[in-house]
């Protein structure tokens, strides 16, 4: 594809003081592109208008106090009982949109703070110091709106992916993440991202995309301000960080959210203008969401590199449905496709409108960024290094000879399983116990169908946290077929962390 140059940014510019500039949004653009061609949409097209309106937790807001009488260093601080970090000077705060309240966890955080603030409502702020010379005061309560605070910026490390994964959950229980609740057995699938409105989707390789470029920011005009953290171009997960005046922006485009037994976040509404400024920037901007590729990772595997199940694009996401192993699984967005929508076609009345200029990149983001996982220095602990044999049996099997095997090899539990192997149940000696005091024979009479497990890969850590949740005393250790390949037990994790 040709990158002759169509046409410049200072023209686009001339353009839209005018009222001349052709701007459509990128869902426009994609069936323009499918209808005329690159070569006549690249010709016709000045700017593409992108957006996307989804949960991004890297995100906060700086926070000016201005200086209290007597003056005050803080230490620590509080606004609606949501502690939020001190970053330096006395009266400088940044609050993150994941920061949990200390009286409603789970229900309030730092973007509901940030939410509250941007509405215009009072919030209450509380601070402590230990005191100074030119500091002396130690303790601080009072009342703000936006309108009391110096500066109230949103800065945010990393914003708006390149595009994100969708999420399932291959274990036999409910998993709750920033991917949402996810049902046990494949039983629904998440995703997120606005496909073929994608702001970096449409500008993969950051071509007009850097820092100083202006942009939507939660109803207001904001900027790049560089790369995101975590940003990852090899790999199709590139990041933006971002700035912009809270004092301006819109709630419609900003919400403070809370994932169940998980956390809260903040959901921000970004949109990106796309010059086509070549004909390249014309096919990459007229993607459609059947074109539009990411993963199925299964998020029941609890390590940093869970396995990929497939390819899916988006236009089978939007659907509604996907197949996962020959199955139809229900699957939703964690994003809003109407906000994103609602966003291009805001930037574009702006653009329309006269009200928002292009700006050129003052630096290009990295392509060739190498993204490195933590350094850990101590090791972590799986359970593949504390798994033992399990003892099995079949649901066939008399009761008196499950309590003559459990005598002679001193253990507490049996692992049921059927003629492949696979997981059928469990019985302790206190079932056996019980069904002799009983009379009872028939072993199906005592099995516990319903078998909380764990898999080699899982940490102990986690393992540990299940029992301790579920008040059992041993998982059977699965592989991905769910067949039986040991067992571990809370005596095991006490003699590991030598309890």
């Amino acid at each position: 594809m040709s990158s002759r140059e169509l046409r410049t940014i200072d023209e686009i510019n001339e353009k839209i003081r005018k009222g001349e500039a052709i701007v459509v949004t990128a869902d426009e653009m994609a069936k323009i592109v499918e209808s005329k061609g690159v070569k006549v949409a690249a010709k016709e097209i000045d700017v593409v208008t992108t957006g996307t309106l989804g949960a991004m937790c890297s995100s906060g807001a700086i926070i000016n106090l201005g200086h209290s009488d007597p003056p005050i260093k803080i230490n620590r601080a509080w606004i609606n009982n949501v502690e939020v970090s001190h970053p330096g000077a006395a009266v400088d705060l940044y609050i993150g949109a994941t920061q949990m309240s200390e009286t409603e966890p789970f229900e309030y955080g730092g973007g509901h703070v940030i939410e509250d603030l941007i509405k215009g409502e009072e919030v209450e702020l509380r601070a402590t110091a230990y005191g100074t010379d030119c500091y002396p005061r130690t303790r601080l309560e009072t009342l703000l709106t936006k309108a009391d605070l110096n500066q109230f910026y949103l800065l945010n490390f990393r914003n708006c992916y390149q595009r994100y994964v969708c999420a399932t959950n291959s274990r036999d229980e409910v998993i709750y993440t920033y991917m949402g609740k996810l049902l046990p057995h494949f039983g629904n699938a998440t995703f997120s991202g606005s496909g073929e409105l994608s702001p970096l989707t449409k500008d993969a390789d950051y071509e007009t995309t850097g820092i100083g470029t202006r942009i939507f920011l939660g109803g207001a005009q904001g900027y790049v301000i560089g790369e995101g953290t975590q940003h990852n171009p090899k790999n199709r997960f590139g990041t933006i960080m971002v700035k912009g005046n809270c004092k301006k922006m819109s709630p419609e485009f900003i919400h403070g959210a809370s994932y169940t037994n998980y956390g809260t976040t903040l959901y921000v509404g970004v949109g990106i203008p796309i010059p086509i400024l070549n004909e390249g920037l014309a096919k990459k901007t007229g993607l459609r969401d059947e074109e539009i590729y990411t993963e199925v990772i299964d998020y029941g595997i609890p390590r940093r590199d869970r396995p990929a199940i497939r390819k899916v694009n988006y236009k089978e996401l939007k659907s509604g449905k996907i197949n996962i192993n020959d199955k139809e699984v229900k699957v939703s967005s964690l994003s809003s496709l109407k906000g994103a929508k609602l966003i291009a076609e805001t930037l574009k009345s702006w653009i329309d409108d006269s009200k928002f200029y292009l700006t050129a990149p003052v630096e290009r983001l990295p392509t060739d960024t190498v993204f490195k996982p933590m350094k850990q220095v101590g090791a972590v602990q799986f359970v593949e290094s504390i798994v033992h044999t399990a003892m099995k049996c079949k649901e066939d099997e008399e009761v008196k000879s499950i309590a003559e095997r459990i005598i002679r090899h001193s253990i507490n539990h049996v692992v049921v399983v059927d003629d492949e192997g696979k997981l059928k149940g469990i019985v302790t000696s206190w079932d056996i116990t019980k069904a002799v005091a009983k009379g009872k024979d028939e072993l199906t009479d005592i099995i516990t169908r319903r078998v909380f497990t764990t898999t080699p890969d899982e940490p102990v850590e986690a393992a540990s946290r299940k029992l301790a949740q579920h008040n059992i005393s041993a998982l059977p250790v699965i592989d991905r077929e769910k067949k039986v390949i040991g067992i571990i037990t809370a005596e095991d994790i006490s003699k590991l962390f030598k309890r």
